[in-house]
């Protein structure tokens, strides 16, 4: 019993070194709320214009989005840039080839980002919006950017004309003989064309649409769920009075 409490203890500990070694930055709670109409057509204005560029959704098709009260017409006039049907899949713009020679990798599809993403610092929504907002300039990357929730990212910030130019500060501390560089907090170098609470409710309404469009009919998979939950508490009850009945007389 003592080895096995002791290599539990040690797999703890390596997964908690692994985790620290790797660094990154506590991800932040995403605004999701999948039943806001007006923030998930916002969103999916937003990655029309701003993902759709280079990412797919390639299981997602443009009609669906009539789900979120958008009509045919709507999304012919406001978010087809990359094809000419509302019946078609959202694939991008960007040859492949090109995003592969640009960026090193074609740019991953986006589907279901937000359902793949999750992790120990919480769920894929945490990480796309905690993501979204710590870009910052690095000119020692090939993009000319940098992220704090994914160093070293292959891709570059495509919103940086919204949030405009951060700077992140650091305070550096020493730790058992080593110097490490803890995050403190941001400086604003120039601004953007929206101001940082309007820049944090874009990309919350960005993230709403990607968990969204991971799976669109979850609103209604929920609204079921509780009908059938009910009905199983009925039943039961029903079946556990149908039993007492049964064998009352029964010695």
């Amino acid at each position: 019993m003592k080895k096995i409490i002791f290599a539990l203890l040690t797999a703890v500990g390596l997964v908690a070194g692994a985790h620290a070694a790797g660094g990154g930055i506590a991800w932040d709670k995403a605004p999701v709320n999948t039943s806001d109409t007006a923030s998930l057509q916002n969103g999916a204005k937003l990655f029309v214009n701003y993902c759709l560029n280079c990412h797919s959704a390639a299981f997602m098709r443009f009609n669906r989005l009539k789900d979120i009260g958008l009509t045919d017409e709507q999304i012919k006039d406001n978010l087809l840039f990359t094809t000419t049907k509302v019946g078609d899949t959202m694939k991008a713009a960007i040859d492949p080839l090109q995003a592969k020679a640009w960026f090193g990798a074609n740019p991953p599809d986006l589907t279901v980002i937000a359902r793949s993403r999750a992790g120990s610092g919480g769920t894929g929504a945490d990480y796309l919006y905690t993501f979204l907002r710590t870009f910052y300039r690095d000119p020692a990357t090939g993009t000319g950017w940098n992220n704090l929730a994914f160093p070293s990212v292959g891709m570059p910030h495509v919103l940086w004309q919204l949030q405009g130019d951060r700077r992140p500060v650091f305070e550096e501390r020493t730790v058992h003989g080593a110097t490490e560089h803890i995050f403190k907090g941001w400086e604003q170098v120039s601004s953007g064309t929206m101001t940082p609470l309007q820049y944090d409710q874009a990309v919350g309404d960005l993230v709403n649409y990607l968990q969204w469009m991971g799976e669109p009919a979850q609103n209604t998979r929920v609204r079921v769920g509780v009908w059938v939950l009910a009905f199983l508490g009925l039943f039961t009850l029903i079946a556990w009075r149908l039993n007492a009945a049964f064998w009352k007389d029964v010695k």
